[in-house]
């Protein structure tokens, strides 16, 4: 009975926790904002008898939320702004155009492609285009004439201006809690990928699985980054709030570099757990400390979360020392000579986690304690700029995709040809409200397939539910007041989930939407019915367009993202090579490298899951792309590896052998991307020379010893550690080559054709 109670507690607790953090949600609070937005001016208008004046406004909040995107209070205020009046310009555009029928549907025409063609500049642009289009599709259900087209344009921008100033209000009123959000975020994916990275050190792990899920997760650390990158750096916080927003950046600069000291530990587990079999204390104990620096990232994620007090539950500095003392067991266990390679293996081990253990001190201190944080002034944040998508947008960029190469232009081109359809099938049947095809094509089509798949399915399952949940309750309720509550309850909802879960926002929004009509006509169960047929010709439609109609496959843009890939760890290798080469501070240029290296391996996973929704026979080479993909993980985990040792140790000069071996490993990669151009001439200038290579590997192998004996180093920690710098060096270069040379026969494997 008391087990069963504890059970039901606890099932309670973690159900209202979870409450608590959907509340508390950046998605919750937009939905808060248009709610408040639209309801409001509903409310006061029809207590005043002008019910068609407020649902206007209503209207103008609505289709200006979706491009409420988070980003700094300027940009964000110029993106709504902008949403604003390209709205209202819409709806005036379909108004004056209607009556003049041939010259309104060409134009009508024109200007849904034209919308959807300014998605090229972003994830703001796409947003606003969005909102235009909503605008555009949803006039040609509300036609007005004479002076009350400028009458109901001037309400639409007017709510537009309303949302505006709502918005940037709960920017004053909790101006932080967004960026909190993405930084605990971020701790909780970074967190996960440290535990998988974990659970590579069990004996029996499924290490293929473990790669697939690093990857995937990638993705989603890729869109988390940007979306920091755009808070914390364009932002620049005024002098009295200077310190928490550097405290911010300091926590997302840290995360950053954690993650890359996760991906950095590229062991060979195979090797390590045959190595180690008879010694599993020394490979459990490290595995349980990267357990213990996960699960110290998540427990501060949850704190700030729940805005709760951080009281650390590891003690790293403990675990850390237990590492140092079975490293100190095992040595003496086996001598000093015999554990020598051993004690090496351990020994970059032991650093890597003082790095995290430095890394995760560094984040704690910054929300338990008091600090200023003058350090990121002199020089840490210098140059971040550099670091951010450009918000500038070039004629010559929308010139540049006004062709069928173009996945936007193509898309762009569909779309507007499935509104020329919904236009054909409303002069042939006697459809009742035709607007509510086009909204349907423009809500559920993506570019690709996959997600317009997925969106439609979605819609289809939500309209249905939502309306039969309608209608229920409008059965069984009449009173107009209970009806008003449910319908802002449902509002607020649906506008909540659309974000996170499609399905549910879509149920949700069509119940708010049936008990308006409800409200407003007699012939709800008619509104209901209408409303589902017209979802489904919209999306069988929307489906057969992006199956027929220059449909835009994930395999035929598959060998650009793994061309960029390859490119971005062949930079990031130069800046390596670079760094060790002429020594100094960590240059931008590396940084800037890095950064491209992980975002172009997150744009090729997500190119990946991608074509996994799409039909069979459209997934070509699957197994072989997929290959290409590790293997560019693989390599990036290996450079970032010798990339966090050049950086945290201090190094001995570079030979001419090491950079003979890196050109080596750069021509191979070249050689791939020429390949991956179709350049022909490529696979006859591959002539590498294996005899010279290995004469490098051995020169690197005795280089070490020959200089140590010139300079005569009497120190043994001296010694020990230059030793150790070789050992790790040359094992990165090797398993560097044979990763390039894979990369290379995999590249030539690769032949993609439509």
């Amino acid at each position: 009975m008391i087990d069963a109670f504890l059970i039901f507690t606890l099932k309670f607790y973690y159900m209202l926790q979870r409450i608590r953090n959907f509340t508390d949600s950046h998605n919750f609070t937009k939905a808060i904002i248009v709610t408040i937005a639209a309801a409001v001016p509903v409310i006061i208008l029809s207590q005043l008898g002008f019910f068609q004046l407020g649902f206007a406004i209503a209207l103008g909040a609505f289709l200006t939320y979706p491009a409420d995107i988070p980003s700094n209070l300027l940009h964000r205020s110029k993106g709504l702004l902008t949403a604003s009046f390209i709205v209202a310009g819409c709806v005036l555009i379909v108004n004056l155009l209607h009556p003049f029928k041939l010259l309104f549907y060409p134009l009508l025409f024109i200007l849904v492609f034209f919308l959807s063609t300014i998605s090229v500049y972003g994830q703001r642009a796409t947003m606003v285009s969005f909102s235009g289009l909503l605008a555009t599709v949803l006039a040609t259900g509300h036609i007005h004439t004479g002076w009350e087209i400028l009458q109901y344009t001037g309400l639409v921008l007017s709510g537009g201006l309303i949302y505006t100033v709502v918005s940037v209000s709960f920017n004053y009123l909790s101006p932080y809690r967004y960026t909190e959000l993405e930084i605990a975020q971020c701790m909780k994916l970074t967190a996960k990928y440290m535990k998988l990275r974990g659970d590579l050190w069990n004996t029996d792990a499924n290490r293929a699985a473990i790669v697939e899920k690093q990857l995937n997760l990638q993705v989603e650390i890729n869109l988390n980054h940007e979306n920091l990158r755009e808070i914390l750096m364009r932002n620049r916080y005024n002098s009295e709030n200077s310190n928490r927003g550097r405290k911010m950046l300091l926590v997302f600069i840290s995360l950053m570099e954690i993650l890359e000291l996760a991906l950095s530990t590229s062991f060979d587990h195979s090797k390590l757990q045959e190595k180690f079999s008879n010694h599993p204390k020394v490979l459990s104990t490290y595995q349980n400390l990267a357990y213990n620096l996960a699960s110290s990232l998540k427990k501060i994620s949850k704190s700030i979360g729940e805005r709760s007090k951080y009281i650390p539950k590891h003690k790293l500095v403990a675990d850390l020392e237990a590492l140092e003392q079975a490293i100190i067991d095992y040595e003496a266990e086996l001598g000093k000579e015999a554990a020598a390679e051993g004690v090496w293996m351990l020994s970059n081990m032991l650093h890597y986690a003082e790095k995290q253990i430095e890394k995760i001190k560094i984040i704690e201190r910054a929300f338990t304690e008091k600090i200023k944080f003058k350090e990121l002034g002199s020089g840490r944040d210098k140059d971040l700029e550099k670091f951010l998508t450009p918000e500038y947008y070039p004629l010559h960029t929308l010139k540049e995709n006004l062709g069928f190469s173009s996945t936007i232009f193509r898309h762009s081109l569909r779309l507007t040809m499935c509104i020329a359809i919904g236009c054909i099938l409303s002069f042939i049947f006697p459809l009742q409200n035709v607007y509510w095809i086009f909204l349907t094509i423009v809500v559920i089509m993506r570019p690709g397939y996959g997600l317009t798949k997925q969106r439609s399915y979605q819609r289809i399952v939500g309209t249905l539910v939502g309306g039969l949940i309608a209608f229920a309750i409008l059965s069984f309720i009449t009173n107009s007041i209970i009806i008003g509550t449910l319908t802002i309850v449902c509002m607020l909802l649906g506008y909540a989930f659309t974000a996170t879960n499609y399905r549910i926002g879509a149920t949700f929004v069509t119940i708010y939407v049936v008990f308006v009509y409800g409200m407003l006509t007699p012939n709800v169960t008619d509104v209901i019915q209408y409303r589902i047929l017209d979802t489904a010709i919209g999306v069988a439609i929307t489906f057969a367009a992006n199956y027929f109609l220059w449909p835009s496959w994930e395999f035929m843009n598959m060998p650009v993202f793994i061309k960029k890939s390859i490119e971005a760890n062949r930079n990031y290798l130069i800046e390596i090579s670079s760094f060790y080469n002429n020594k100094g501070n960590v240059p931008t240029s590396y940084r800037l490298a890095r950064k491209s290296a992980f975002i172009e391996l997150g744009n090729l996973m997500s190119s990946y899951q991608r074509m996994t929704q799409e039909p069979k026979s459209k997934q070509k080479q699957q197994s072989q792309i997929y290959k290409l993909a590790v293997l560019n993980h693989t390599l990036l985990s290996s450079l970032a590896s010798l990339g966090t040792y050049i950086q945290s140790h201090k190094t001995t000069n570079a030979s001419e052998a090491f950079n003979v071996v890196v050109n080596t490993v750069v021509k191979n990669l070249d050689n791939a991307i020429a390949l991956l151009n179709m350049d022909l001439q490529a696979e006859e200038a591959h002539q590498a020379n294996n005899d010279d290579l290995a004469m490098r590997f051995t020169e690197l192998k005795n280089i070490r010893a020959r200089e140590l004996k010139e300079v005569q180093i009497t120190d043994e920690e001296e010694f020990r550690l230059k030793m150790e710098e070789a050992h790790l060096v040359i094992e990165q270069l090797v398993w560097l080559t044979g990763l390039s040379e894979k990369i290379l026969k995999a590249a030539r494997q690769l032949q993609l054709k439509a």
